[in-house]
C-alpha cells in the first residue's frame, strides 16, 4: 500500500433482471443462447496464461436435449497437472508481491465485465450446460459472480484495516501474507458463480491456484476464465485443468508445496480428500488450509400457528426451482395435522401449473436434472416410493430420458419420519413431507435435529412468536443458515452468509470475511523504537 491508504468502491448487490417479455436481457440471452447452441467449442486446460490442446477430449451435451453436443474439453494428464503446479509457483513470487489495490483492480474489473459485455454469454451458457432456467442462472452466474467479487474485494480491505494496538514505544502491525505454496479449488455443477469464486477468493489475496471444475460445468468455466484473462489475472494465478479426478489430486495433494483445498462438492469425496491430506501430512512443508462446503437434507418445519398458501409456496420454490439441484433445497418437510388439507391442495396445485422442458423457452420452470447418473439415482428412489407401504406420491412422480433427463417435480407423503427420503440427499426435484400430530411441534423439532447427518440449511414457519424462538434454539445445530418464514435457499452475498457444519462442511461461510481470512497466514511485526541495552529488570534491584 505504499503510497495511500486507499478506499474500494462500496460493494452494492448486483440488481437481479426479470427478462420479462420484450426486455432488452431476454433478447440479449436468447441471442447469445441460439448462437451457442448452434455452433459448437474446444475448451482447452488453461496452464500460464496458454490454452493446452492434450488431444484427448470428451464432449459437452445439453442435459434437457443430450444429444445434442455444444462442444468438446481436453482431458489433462499427469504432467500437464505437475505443469499447472510448477508455473503457479512461479507466478507466486510476483503475484504474491503485488500490492493489494492492483488485485483488487483486476476483480473488480471482472465483476464489471460479468455485469455488462459478458452477461448474456454467461447466463446463456449456464442455461445451456447446466440446464438453468433464465431466472436460475441469472441469479447464479450473473448476480452472485459479481457479488462475490465486488463483495470479496470489500472484505480484503476489511481485513487488512484489522490491526493490532501500538504504543509509543512500539509499532505492531499484522501482515496478512498469502499461504505457502499453492491452493487447489475443486468446483461443483451447480452453481457457476461458486465455481468463479473458489478459485478467484484465493486469488484475491495473493495466492495462486489449480483449479478443477465438474466436467459438468466446463462450457460456463470457459466463460469464467474468458472474463478473468480478460481482466488482468496474469499468467501462472489461476491453472485449470480438467479431467480424471483422482489422478489430478493425487498429483496435487503429493507436492509439499501444497498448501490448500477449497471445495464444494459430495460429502464423501471431501472426507476422501481430507484423509489422503491427513495421511500425506509429513510431506508438506506447511499444514494446508481445508475448506469445505458439502451436502445437504435440508428442511422445512411449519408450525400449526403458520399461513398454508405461505408454507406450500416455500416447498414449491425451496424444493423445485433448478430441479432441486441446490446444497440448500428443501428436501424434507414437517407439517402440522392442522394445515395439512390446505398446504397439500396448493402445493399440487402449484406442481401442476409447472411448465418443464428446454430453458429455451422461458416459460419453462423445470427443466432437465445434469446427468444420466442424477436421473437413475432419482428415478430408483421414485420407483422405492410407489412401491413401499409407508409412502405415496401425492403428485408427479413421472420420469423420461428419451430426450433430456427429465424427472418430474415429485411429491412423497410418508407416515414414516425416518423413511429413505427423509434421510438420504437426493440432490433433485424429490421432496418427502411427514405429517405430524399439531400438538407435537416440540417432539418434531427433536427429529428434524436428530434424522440427517447434514446441518446446511432449513426454515420455520410460524406466527406464533413463541413457536418461533422454540425453532430457533431446538434447531440451532442443524442448519448453518436458518430462514423464518422463508424458503431454506436463496442466500445473499454479504446479507446471508453461506455455509454449513456437520457433514455439511466446515462452515467457513462463503460471502464474508470468514472464508477469505482462511487464505492468508498472519504475520505479526512489532518494530521497537528506543531498543534496550541492558538486560537487568527493575525487580533485580
Amino acid at each position: 500500500m505504499g503510497k495511500g491508504f486507499f478506499n474500494v468502491p462500496i460493494a452494492v448487490n448486483e440488481p437481479v433482471k426479470s427478462y420479462a417479455p420484450g426486455s432488452p436481457e431476454r433478447e440479449a440471452v436468447l441471442a447469445a443462447y441460439n448462437e451457442m447452441w448452434n455452433t459448437t467449442i474446444d475448451v482447452p486446460l488453461y496452464i500460464n496464461g496458454k490454452n493446452v490442446s492434450t488431444g484427448n477430449t470428451k464432449t459437452m451435451s445439453a442435459p434437457h436435449d443430450h444429444q445434442h453436443v455444444v462442444g468438446t474439453y481436453h482431458l489433462a494428464e499427469k504432467s500437464n497437472v505437475e505443469d499447472a503446479i510448477s508455473t503457479a509457483l512461479e507466478a507466486r513470487k510476483t503475484w504474491s508481491q503485488l500490492p493489494w489495490e492492483q488485485r483488487a483492480g483486476i476483480f473488480l474489473k471482472a465483476a464489471e465485465l460479468i455485469a455488462g459485455p459478458y452477461r448474456a454469454k454467461i447466463n446463456a451458457a449456464t442455461m445451456i450446460a447446466q440446464s438453468k432456467t433464465v431466472h436460475q442462472a441469472e441469479i447464479d452466474s450473473a448476480c452472485e459472480l459479481i457479488d462475490f467479487l465486488r463483495f470479496n474485494v470489500q472484505f480484503m480491505t476489511d481485513i487488512y484495516h484489522e490491526q493490532p494496538e501500538s504504543t509509543s514505544d512500539a509499532w505492531n502491525r499484522i501482515e496478512y501474507r498469502p499461504l505457502e505454496g499453492f491452493v487447489y479449488a475443486v468446483t461443483p455443477f451447480n452453481f457457476t458463480a461458486i465455481a468463479g469464486n473458489l478459485p478467484a477468493c484465493m486469488a484475491m489475496m495473493g495466492n495462486v491456484v489449480v483449479w478443477k471444475p465438474s466436467d459438468s460445468q466446463i462450457f460456463s468455466a470457459k466463460v469464467i476464465m474468458d472474463v478473468f484473462e480478460e481482466a488482468g489475472v496474469p499468467p501462472g494465478v489461476i491453472n485449470v485443468v480438467f479431467g480424471d479426478p483422482v489422478m489430478i489430486t493425487d498429483t496435487v495433494m503429493d507436492s509439499p508445496d501444497f498448501s490448500g483445498l477449497h471445495f464444494t462438492g459430495s460429502t464423501f469425496i471431501f472426507k476422501e480428500l481430507w484423509k489422503k491430506i491427513g495421511n500425506n501430512i509429513h510431506k508438506y512443508n506447511t499444514y494446508p488450509r481445508i475448506v469445505g462446503e458439502t451436502g445437504g437434507k435440508d428442511f422445512i418445519v411449519a408450525h400449526k400457528s403458520a399461513n398454508p398458501i405461505q408454507v406450500a409456496t416455500a416447498i414449491s420454490r425451496g424444493a423445485f426451482e433448478f430441479q432441486g439441484q441446490k446444497c440448500s433445497a428443501a428436501s424434507r418437510a414437517y407439517i402440522p395435522s392442522n394445515l395439512w388439507s390446505a398446504v397439500k391442495e396448493r402445493v399440487i396445485q402449484d406442481v401442476k401449473s409447472f411448465k418443464m422442458g428446454s430453458p429455451a423457452d422461458l416459460e419453462n420452470f423445470i427443466t432437465a436434472v445434469i446427468h444420466e447418473g442424477s436421473f437413475d439415482k432419482l428415478a430408483k428412489y421414485i420407483d422405492q416410493a410407489k412401491s413401499d407401504s409407508d409412502a405415496e406420491i401425492i403428485v408427479g412422480g413421472n420420469y423420461d430420458k428419451s430426450k433430456g433427463y427429465f424427472i418430474e417435480p415429485t411429491v412423497i407423503l410418508t407416515s414414516n419420519p425416518k423413511y429413505t427420503t427423509m434421510c438420504t440427499e437426493l440432490f433433485g426435484p424429490v421432496i418427502t413431507i411427514y405429517v405430524y400430530d399439531e400438538n407435537d411441534y416440540s417432539e418434531t423439532l427433536k427429529l428434524v435435529d436428530e434424522t440427517s447427518e447434514y446441518a446446511l440449511t432449513g426454515a420455520v414457519l410460524a406466527k406464533d412468536r413463541y413457536a418461533i424462538d422454540e425453532a430457533t434454539k431446538a434447531l440451532q445445530n442443524c442448519a448453518g443458515n436458518f430462514y423464518i418464514n422463508d424458503k431454506p435457499t436463496g442466500a445473499v452475498v454479504g446479507q446471508q452468509p453461506f455455509g454449513g457444519a456437520r457433514a455439511s462442511g466446515t462452515n467457513d461461510k462463503a460471502g464474508s470475511a470468514l472464508n477469505l481470512l482462511r487464505w492468508v497466514s498472519p504475520r505479526m511485526i512489532k518494530e521497537t523504537f528506543v531498543t534496550p541495552t541492558d538486560y537487568r529488570y527493575p525487580f533485580l534491584g
